[in-house]
C-alpha cells in the first residue's frame, strides 16, 4: 500500500474517532438526565437488568465483525465510565488487589472505580452495610472445590441483597525468578490453588516441595518474588503485578475451572426477563418438610438449579437457586406458603444455570 492510501485510511480512523468521542460524550449528557431523575426518585445508579438488555439488543443488531464478547467488553467500561461519573461509589471486594475477587469487580465496574481491598468476606459485607460502599464483591462458588461457607454464612447473617453474578474462567500459572523447575525449593499459593494444581504439581515433581498457604495468589507471588528458590501459584495479573517471571501458564487440573462471584448492595433488581433468584430455607424439623417444599416448586413450574445444604451457627439451611424473580408470580405462591422458612437473598440476571 501507498504512503497516500495508509495516510487516507488514518485519516478516516481519526474522523471515526472524533465522531466516536461526540457520541459518547453525548450519551454521558443523556446519563446525567436520567440520574438526575433516579435521584429524585431514589433510584440506584447501577441496573445489572437494564444493562443486560441493552447488550442483548446491541448483539442482535450486530452485522460487523465485533463478536459478543467484544460487545459486552466494551459496553461494560462505558456503562461503568458513565456511573463513575454520576456518581462515584466505593467497591469493596475480597483479597488484596490483583486476587480473582477483583478481576470479578473490575469486569463489571470497569478500571475507573474506587476500589476497596478487604481481607475477609465478613468485612466486605461490613463495609456495604455500613455505607462506606456501596456495592461488595465476593465469591460463591468454585466450580471444583464447592460452595464457599463464609459466604452463606454473612448472606444469612446481614441484610445485603444479591443484585448480580459473575462467572470467571479461573486460571493458574506457576511463576518464579528460577530459572528452572529444578531450582525451586518451595511454593507459596493459597490452599485452594494447591488442591486444583495438584496434578500439574505432581508431574513436574513438585509435590514433594515445601508448600506454604497464604491468605491470597497475590501475596504468595510478593513473596516469591522476595525469596530466592521460591515460586507461587497465582493468576497471571497477580504475577505481573509484581514483576515476577511467568514460568508456565494454566497449570489448572481441571480446564473449565470456574469461579462464581456475587455483588452484594442494599437495594433490589427489577425484572429482566432472564433472572435467577437466591434463598436461604430453614425448614421444620419435621418428617417430608424438603419433600414437600421441593415439590411445591415443581408444581410451580420453577426450575432448581442448585440446592446445597449448609450449617449456619448449629443450624441446619439450604442455599438455593432457581430461575425467575421474586415479583413472578408462580414464585410469590411459594413466599406466601413457606414465607416463614424462607430469607430471600436476591434476584438477579441469570449468566448460567450452574458451574
Amino acid at each position: 500500500m501507498s504512503e497516500a492510501g495508509l495516510k487516507a485510511l488514518r485519516d478516516k480512523l481519526d474522523s471515526i474517532d472524533n465522531e466516536l468521542l461526540e457520541l459518547i460524550n453525548e450519551r454521558m449528557e443523556v446519563v446525567h438526565q436520567v440520574g438526575e431523575l433516579k435521584a429524585q426518585s431514589g433510584g440506584a445508579i447501577y441496573r445489572p437488568e437494564r444493562e443486560k438488555a441493552i447488550i442483548q439488543r446491541l448483539d442482535s443488531l450486530n452485522e460487523g465483525k465485533l463478536n459478543r464478547t467484544a460487545i459486552e467488553a466494551l459496553f461494560l467500561e462505558i456503562f461503568a465510565i458513565s456511573r463513575n461519573l454520576e456518581l462515584p461509589e466505593n467497591i469493596a471486594y475480597l483479597g488484596p488487589e490483583g486476587s480473582f475477587t477483583h478481576q470479578a469487580a473490575e469486569a463489571r465496574f470497569g478500571a475507573m472505580s474506587s476500589y476497596l481491598s478487604i481481607g475477609s468476606i465478613k468485612g466486605v459485607f461490613r463495609e456495604v452495610s455500613t455505607g462506606k460502599a456501596k456495592f461488595g464483591v465476593i465469591p460463591i462458588e468454585n466450580s471444583s472445590n464447592g460452595i464457599v461457607s463464609d459466604t452463606i454464612s454473612c448472606l444469612s447473617n446481614y441484610d445485603l441483597k444479591i443484585i448480580a453474578e459473575v462467572i470467571l474462567d479461573i486460571h493458574h500459572t506457576l511463576a518464579t525468578t528460577c530459572d528452572h523447575v529444578k531450582d525451586i525449593k518451595r511454593i507459596y499459593s493459597k490452599d485452594i490453588a494447591f488442591e486444583q494444581c495438584h496434578r500439574f504439581l505432581e508431574n513436574f515433581g513438585l509435590d514433594e516441595l515445601e508448600h506454604i498457604p497464604v491468605e491470597s495468589t497475590t501475596k504468595a507471588a510478593r513473596m516469591a518474588l522476595n525469596e530466592p528458590g521460591s515460586a507461587a501459584i497465582c493468576s497471571h495479573v497477580g504475577a505481573k503485578i509484581h514483576n515476577l517471571p511467568i514460568l508456565f501458564e494454566n497449570i489448572e487440573d481441571k480446564d473449565n475451572n470456574k469461579t462464581r462471584f456475587f455483588i452484594v448492595s442494599d437495594f433490589e433488581n427489577g425484572i429482566s426477563g432472564e433472572d435467577k433468584t437466591s434463598i436461604l430455607a430453614q425448614l421444620p424439623n419435621t418428617p417430608g418438610a424438603l419433600v414437600e417444599f421441593l415439590t411445591d416448586f415443581d408444581r410451580a413450574g420453577i426450575n432448581l438449579t442448585k440446592i446445597k445444604s449448609h450449617i449456619v451457627e448449629g443450624v441446619s439451611i439450604f442455599f438455593i437457586d432457581f430461575n425467575g424473580h421474586r415479583e413472578d408470580e408462580n414464585v410469590q405462591e411459594i413466599f406466601k406458603k413457606h414465607g416463614e422458612s424462607i430469607k430471600f437473598l436476591g434476584s438477579y440476571v441469570k449468566e448460567v444455570d450452574d458451574i
